[in-house]
């Protein structure tokens, strides 16, 4: 029961991170560019280490997860590029390419399930014992006020309304806490969440370089927006090696 009390934390870090974003809408692609930073360090300096620590400690293969990263890479590729021409054939007038409603709900709905999953990481941590399910959730709550905020920021920027972006919040937010009760339900392998840790690295990957950075420049490009970037790196890189 621990886990799942102190995924109601992750709630709150998620839903302020959101809330956020929507007060700071009108400086989005500030926001953007240090969201693809906090992407990419996430992606290198949290999820890529724990593949390669799973991996080793269990004696697997890594090619596995790598092929997962550039598949989930590619299908969310093909997922954004599809929903654009969908959007194309319905519409007269044209937009950015990569702003498209669909693509919004595609890149916070992988987010959702990732927060689903950060909250299945916490209970199966509280199954080893308390002390490693605390440092576990620490991390968590920490990283879940940049999944908040990327929530949003995606469905702003993809011109959905500020009532969907709430909505994918708000599911966001319960996520956690409906993966940490789950674990009263079953665990899953670890042969299994190293496969799951590369395709949502290759799915934060595409989202970070192909979708927000080039969306931030596409009207704004500034040292201080390069700056905000590599801003968001750095604070993953601390949380990862001090939280």
């Amino acid at each position: 029961m621990e886990a799942v009390f102190i995924s109601f934390l992750t709630f709150v870090s998620t839903t302020l991170g959101g809330l956020f974003a929507l007060k700071n809408k009108d400086r989005l692609h500030l926001i953007m560019s240090l969201t693809a930073g906090v992407l990419l360090g996430v992606v290198f300096f949290d999820i890529m280490p724990e593949i390669f620590q799973l991996t080793s400690s269990l004696k697997l293969d890594v090619t596995p997860a790598l092929i997962t990263l550039v598949v989930a890479f590619l299908i969310i590729h093909v997922l954004e590029k599809l929903a654009i021409i969908h959007g194309h054939h319905e519409e007269e007038y044209a937009t950015h390419e990569h702003s498209h409603p669909t693509a919004g709900l595609i890149s916070a709905g992988g987010l959702t399930v990732h927060s689903f999953l950060d909250g299945v990481g916490i209970g199966l941590a509280f199954h080893v014992n308390p002390h490693v399910g605390f440092i576990v959730s620490l991390a968590v709550i920490a990283h879940d006020f940049s999944d908040g905020l990327n929530t949003v920021t995606l469905m702003l920027t993809h011109k959905n309304t500020i009532k969907k972006a709430l909505l994918l919040l708000a599911m966001d937010a319960i996520a956690p806490i409906l993966g940490a009760l789950s674990t009263m339900l079953f665990i899953i392998p670890d042969s299994i969440l190293v496969l799951y840790l590369g395709f949502f690295a290759g799915f934060l990957l595409y989202i970070g370089a192909s979708d927000l950075l080039p969306e931030a420049h596409s009207k704004h490009s500034s040292w201080r927006m390069l700056g905000l970037t590599i801003l968001g790196s750095a604070f993953i890189f601390l949380v990862t090696r001090f939280v």
